[in-house]
């Protein structure tokens, strides 16, 4: 089967992982090459990647520049600074840009909630860890009843925060809670992240606040909340809930608590906050190159059609 072309530009923690998602899983995509600025020798995600028989390069943007007659979709898992700076090369370059980083120059992301109104974008955002795993349960709340303000706090490992992750801390408190508020549709949104350092390393652990306009309606908000993590769980299947939903009627208040548990392809399980990011951006890649071979189906198809 034809596959579109992609490349993976930051081999991290983030980078690495996603590589080996698509590897695993894709059926659209293929991974032309994995970018990033040291060499093998220096780079674990890029030894790995020349390990898998993929392409590597260590120059940077040029290493996308030099290969873009060959992709379609870049995945940007650097940091908000470079990609500030990579966005407009890869616009040029004519590619769809998945952004993992919390620049958020494209619009918000998240596949189980609003991929489909994106994909005419050429840069999209995958929000943050915190986002991914909880505007959908805000988004599910509030489809049933308005939810006037949403508050969450996502609770992660501290030895599953690199240093990408802590540089960007204060980028994921703002850049969550405008997504609570843009793509969940709370009136007002605020974010919270905890940096537990226990051990053993914790479980990600996210509590997400709703307080809504109408709780008349307790048992289809439970409902939607059901369905909304049955459709996450298609693409993060360690997505779940630690405890039913709770609603505290006198409070108009709908409060849950979900965990998320790696599938450790290549970071450890109980770096959910990791593993959700790459799983969320795995998926809205796929649902991009299928979009793109559709297009190419039918564009072969009226050529041939003239031909004849």
């Amino acid at each position: 089967m034809e596959k579109v072309g992609v490349a993976i530009v930051g081999p991290g923690n983030i980078g690495t992982d996603l590589m080996y998602k698509i590897l695993k899983r894709s059926k659209y995509m293929d991974i032309r090459r994995v970018i990033g600025i040291f060499p093998p020798s220096k780079s674990e995600g890029l030894r790995l990647a020349h390990q898998k028989g993929i392409d590597v390069a260590w120059n940077g943007i040029d290493g996308v520049v030099e290969i873009a007659d060959e992709i379609d979709i870049v995945f940007e898992a650097t940091t908000a600074k470079a990609h500030l700076q990579n966005a407009p090369i890869y616009k040029k370059l004519g590619l769809v840009t998945i952004d993992l980083t919390p620049a958020a120059v494209g619009p918000y992301v998240v596949p189980a909630v609003n991929i489909g109104e994106h994909l005419d974008k050429d840069n999209v955002n995958m929000v943050t860890c915190g986002g991914q795993a909880t505007v959908p349960i805000v988004y599910a709340v509030n489809r049933v009843s308005r939810v006037e303000y949403a508050e969450i706090i996502s609770s992660i490992a501290s030895k599953s925060a690199g240093p990408g992750t802590r540089k960007n801390i204060d980028e994921f408190t703002q850049t969550t809670a405008k997504a609570l508020e843009k793509v969940g549709g709370a009136k007002r949104g605020k974010a919270i992240i905890i940096l537990n350092p226990a051990e053993p390393p914790i479980i990600m652990q996210n509590t997400i606040h709703c307080i809504v306009e109408d709780i008349s309606e307790k048992e289809e908000i439970l409902q939607s909340v059901y369905d909304m993590v049955k459709t996450i769980q298609q693409y993060v299947p360690g997505y779940a809930l630690k405890v039913s939903p709770v609603v505290f009627e006198d409070e108009f208040r709908v409060t849950a608590i979900i965990r998320v548990i790696g599938e450790g392809d290549y970071l450890p399980t109980y770096a959910g906050n990791l593993d959700i990011m790459t799983a969320a951006a795995a998926a809205t890649g796929e649902k991009f190159a299928e979009k793109i071979l559709n297009e190419r189906e039918v564009l072969d198809n009226r050529v041939l059609a003239k031909s004849r």
